[in-house]
């Protein structure tokens, strides 16, 4: 007896070449540089995503999550990636993230 398919059953590869993934630009193959290439477009800064790596492999992630969820609470912020900086710094050397 043959197999029965449905008009509506599709095959696993029919189904998935609807779904496109975000193309990462590069080989993105550790999860440190996936984290700092989001951290880099959350920052409007794709152009330098691997200075973003980079802080994600060396700096403590904490860090680098405190510094951006002040960031992300700040109200008006016009380089969201100096202030990022400038946040990772003050915390790396153990100063409170408010302005002297």
């Amino acid at each position: 007896m043959g197999k029965l398919k449905s008009p509506s059953m599709r095959s696993m590869q029919q189904l998935l070449a609807g779904f496109k993934l975000e193309d990462k630009g590069g080989h993105i193959t550790r999860e440190f540089q996936d984290y700092g290439f989001r951290l880099a477009c959350e920052m409007g800064e794709e152009d330098k995503k691997g200075m973003y790596i980079k802080l994600a492999k060396t700096v403590e992630r904490a860090t680098l999550e405190r510094a951006r969820t002040f960031i992300k609470d700040a109200q008006t912020v016009h380089n969201r990636g100096k202030l990022f900086l400038w946040a990772v710094g003050r915390l790396r050397k153990g100063l409170p993230l408010t302005p002297d």
